[in-house]
């Protein structure tokens, strides 16, 4: 008898994007880019991907390289939250 265990939660995805404003309370907006190729010429582009992230301290700073995790709905367009300020700004 072969008996599976489940997870009940898995594996949050975790991102890294540039802060590009901090104009609302306990929210951030980072900016995500990713190169990929054109699907008929194959030359590389860059697409890039805003995300709202709760950020409950305020610590993030416009300009700061950040890590973002996955979670449940904060509001209706927040679904990640800040884990750690990865590098901050030049001042």
């Amino acid at each position: 008898m072969t008996t599976q265990t489940t997870s009940k939660t898995a594996a949050r995805r975790r991102l890294e994007g540039r802060v590009v404003s901090t104009k609302m309370a306990k929210t951030c907006v980072i900016q995500i880019d990713r190169r990929v190729p054109h699907e008929k010429y194959g030359k590389y582009r860059t697409v890039s991907t805003k995300l709202k992230v709760h950020d409950e301290k305020g610590s993030a700073k416009v300009g700061d390289l950040v890590s973002v995790e996955e979670t449940r709905p904060i509001s209706k367009d927040k679904r990640w939250r800040l884990i750690e300020v990865v590098k901050q700004a030049q001042s």
